[in-house]
C-alpha cells in the first residue's frame, strides 16, 4: 500500500478513536471537566499520566537530544524520571489529602490569601504557555510529515485537532483519551526501535541492543563504531559528556527533577483519584509506563544516529568517492526538505553530499571543499518520525511512528490546555474575580481561555527559543524556581505564611525568567536577545536550561527570610498542615 495512503488510514482511524472517546465521555459538570469526578482506577490514571508527561520533548525531542548530544543528553533522562519519584513521595499523597482541584487553590487556601492563589496562577500560565511553545512545535512538526506540508499549516492542522478535543472533553475526555494515546504513543516507539535493533545488533530488546555488537562486525561495539564515524568526522565522541560543564550538568539534572514535581498539569492528575492511597499507586504506574519509553530513547538516538551517517557515507567515512549523490537521496530526504526541517547547500560542482563538522573538518575535507553538497540542517526534532524510513522499515511502522508522534504532542498538549483554562476560569475567575458565577459561564470562560492559549502558543511554536526539549527544559526550570519551593514549604513548613510564599513565588519567577530572556529574547521574541546563548556567553557558564535550580534558591531564601520577619500563619492553618502531613486512620477514605 502507498505510504501516504497508509499514514492517512492509521493515523485518521488513531483520531477516530480520541474524538469518539472525547464525545463518549463528555464532561457534563465541572468536577468532570477538571478531575474526571473524581473516579480513575490508579493504573488508569498512571497510564495517563504517563501520556501527559511524556510529552513531544519525550516522544519527539529526547531521542534527537541524544543523538546529537550524546552521553550527555542523559541529564534530561535523570532529571525528567528522579522528578517523578519526588513527586510519588513529597507531593501528590499530601495534594491529594489536602483535596482541591489545582494547585493554585491549594496555594490560596494554605497560604489564607487571594494574593498569593492569583501569584500562583500567573507562575502556572507562565510556565504552562512555555511548555505548550514546545508541544505546539511538535504537533507541527508531526504534522507537517504526515500532511507533507510547510511547518506553518502544519501547526495550523494541529491547532484544529487540540481545539477539538481539548476543548469539547475537559478531563475526563482527556483522561480516557490519554490511555489510548498511550498504547498508540508506546507502540509507535518500541516498535521500530525493535526492527532497528535486530537489523543492526541481533538483539530483540534495544536496550541490550545498545550495548551489544554490530551484526557482521565481528566484536566491534555499536558505541565504539559511532564513537569511531563521529570522530572521522571532526565530532566528539558520542559517550563523553563534554556537552556540558558539571555545574551545568548538575544544575540541570536538579532544575528537571524538581521542575517536574512542581508541575501543575501533572499533579492535578493525582486529584482525579479516588483515595489518597491511589495517588501514591498513580504515580508508581506512571513511573513503570514512562520507563518503557525512557530506557528505549538512547538506543533509538544512538542507532538513527549510525544509520544517518551510513546513508551520507555509504562507502565509509573519508571515501568521498562513494558519498551520497544528492539526486539519489532516499524519499524522506525529499519530504522533510518539503517541511523545511532539513535542508542541502549547494557547495560548486559535483553531485556526492558531503557532511562533517566544519567547525572542526577532518583531513579529508580538504579534498572536497567547495564541492557538492552540504547537509545544512537536520532538525534534531526530525529524528525519531523519521527514524524508521531512515532503516527502511515497512510503510505501516512509518505510518505508525506518524499517528503516535501525533499522540505525544497532542496528549500533552490537552492536558497543559487544561491547566491554564482552569487556572483562569476556576482560580482567577470562580476563586477571586467572580464567586457566584455560574457552572454553564465558568465552563465557557475555560474554552474561552483554552482558544486564547492556543492561538499563543501556534504563534510562538513557529519561533520558539529551541529545540522541542529544549523549550520544555525551561518550563520545567520556571516549575522548579516558583511552584515547587511553595508547594515543599506549605506541606512540610508550617511556619511559612502568605508574606513568605508570595515574595518567594516573585523572587523565583522574576530571576529565572530574567535570565531566560537575556539569551532567548525578551517575551522568546526572535532578535531580542542582548546575551549570545552558548557557554561562552551563559553568566558563570549556568546555562538558561539550569537557571530554574538557582531561582529554586533564591525563592526559598527570600521566602524563608520574609516569613520569619513577619507574623506566623494563623493556629488554624498550622494545624491544618499538621493533619495534611500526619497520617490518620481513615485517611483511606478521605
Amino acid at each position: 500500500m502507498d505510504l501516504k495512503l497508509m499514514i492517512w488510514l492509521v493515523v485518521g482511524a488513531t483520531f477516530a478513536l480520541y474524538i469518539g472517546i472525547a464525545i463518549w465521555a463528555r464532561a457534563g459538570s465541572t468536577g468532570e471537566f477538571y478531575v474526571a469526578g473524581k473516579g480513575v482506577n490508579p493504573v488508569a490514571n498512571g497510564m495517563a499520566t504517563a501520556a501527559d508527561w511524556m510529552s513531544a520533548a519525550s516522544f519527539i525531542s529526547m531521542a534527537g537530544l541524544i543523538a546529537f548530544l550524546g552521553y550527555s543528553g542523559s541529564v534530561y533522562l535523570m532529571g525528567w524520571t528522579g522528578g517523578y519519584v519526588l513527586m510519588a513521595l513529597l507531593l501528590a499523597p499530601y495534594l491529594r489529602k489536602f483535596g482541591k482541584f489545582t494547585v493554585p487553590q491549594f496555594v490560596g487556601d494554605r497560604f489564607y490569601s487571594n494574593t498569593a492563589r492569583i501569584v500562583a496562577v500567573i507562575c502556572l500560565l507562565v510556565i504552562s504557555i512555555t511548555y505548550v511553545i514546545g508541544q505546539m512545535r511538535g504537533v507541527g512538526i508531526a504534522f507537517s510529515r504526515f500532511l507533507e506540508v510547510d511547518l506553518l499549516w502544519g501547526l495550523i492542522a494541529g491547532m484544529t485537532v487540540v481545539f477539538i478535543y481539548a476543548v469539547l472533553g475537559g478531563m475526563k475526555g482527556i483522561t480516557y483519551t490519554q490511555i489510548a494515546q498511550y498504547v498508540v504513543m508506546i507502540f509507535a516507539y518500541t516498535v521500530p526501535a525493535v526492527f532497528i535493533s535486530l537489523q543492526l545488533t541481533g538483539h530483540f530488546l534495544p536496550q541490550t541492543g545498545l550495548g551489544g555488537t554490530l551484526s557482521g562486525q565481528d566484536g566491534v561495539y555499536l558505541l565504539t563504531a559511532l564513537d569511531n564515524v563521529l570522530v572521522d568526522l571532526g565530532f566528539t565522541q558520542y559517550t563523553t559528556s563534554e556537552a556540558f560543564s558539571t555545574l551545568n550538568m548538575f544544575l540541570l539534572t536538579m532544575a528537571l527533577m524538581i521542575g517536574t514535581a512542581g508541575l501543575p498539569h501533572v499533579i492535578i492528575r493525582f486529584f482525579t483519584v479516588p483515595r489518597v492511597r491511589d495517588a501514591r499507586k498513580s504515580a508508581g504506574w506512571a513511573l513503570v509506563f514512562i520507563a518503557i519509553l525512557y530506557t528505549t530513547a538512547p538506543a533509538v538516538g544512538a542507532m538513527a544516529m549510525y544509520n544517518i551517517i551510513n546513508t551520507l557515507h555509504p562507502g565509509g567515512v573519508g571515501n568521498t568517492a562513494e558519498a551520497m549523490v544528492y539526486d539519489e537521496r532516499p524519499d524522506w530526504m525529499r519530504t522533510w526538505e518539503d517541511t523545511g526541517l532539513m535542508e542541502f547547500q549547494q557547495q560548486g560542482e559535483g553531485e556526492r553530499v558531503h557532511y562533517y563538522n566544519p567547525a572542526n573538518p577532518p583531513a579529508w575535507a580538504d579534498d572536497v571543499e567547495g564541492q557538492g553538497y552540504r547537509l545544512e540542517r537536520f532538525d534534531r526534532d526530525i529524528l525519531v518520525l523519521a527514524n524508521p524510513e531512515i532503516a527502511g522499515l515497512p510503510n505501516w511502522v512509518i505510518a505508525l511512528v506518524a499517528a503516535g508522534g501525533i499522540a505525544a504532542a497532542l496528549s500533552t498538549a490537552a492536558g497543559l490546555l487544561l491547566a491554564i483554562s482552569s487556572a483562569i476560569s476556576h482560580d482567577l475567575l470562580k476563586g477571586v474575580f467572580m464567586p457566584n458565577i455560574s457552572e454553564k459561564r465558568e465552563l465557557l470562560a475555560g474554552r474561552l481561555a483554552m482558544v486564547g492559549a492556543i492561538l499563543l502558543a501556534g504563534y510562538l511554536g513557529l519561533n520558539p527559543p529551541g529545540f522541542a526539549a529544549e523549550v520544555v527544559a525551561l518550563a520545567f526550570g520556571l516549575a522548579a524556581a516558583t511552584l515547587f519551593p511553595v508547594l515543599m514549604m506549605g506541606i512540610f513548613y508550617k511556619r511559612m505564611n502568605k508574606q513568605g510564599a508570595i515574595t518567594g513565588m516573585l523572587v523565583g519567577l522574576f530571576a529565572t525568567l530574567t535570565y531566560i530572556f537575556l539569551f532567548k529574547g525578551f517575551l522568546f521574541l526572535p532578535g531580542t536577545a542582548l546575551l549570545p546563548d552558548n557557554p561562552d556567553g551563559w553568566i558563570f557558564g549556568i546555562s538558561p536550561q539550569g537557571f530554574g535550580t538557582i531561582g529554586a534558591i533564591l525563592n526559598v531564601i527570600a521566602a524563608v527570610i520574609v516569613s520569619k520577619l513577619t507574623a506566623p500563619p494563623p493556629k488554624e492553618i498550622q494545624d491544618l498542615v499538621e493533619s495534611v502531613r500526619v497520617p490518620r486512620a481513615d485517611a483511606a477514605s478521605s
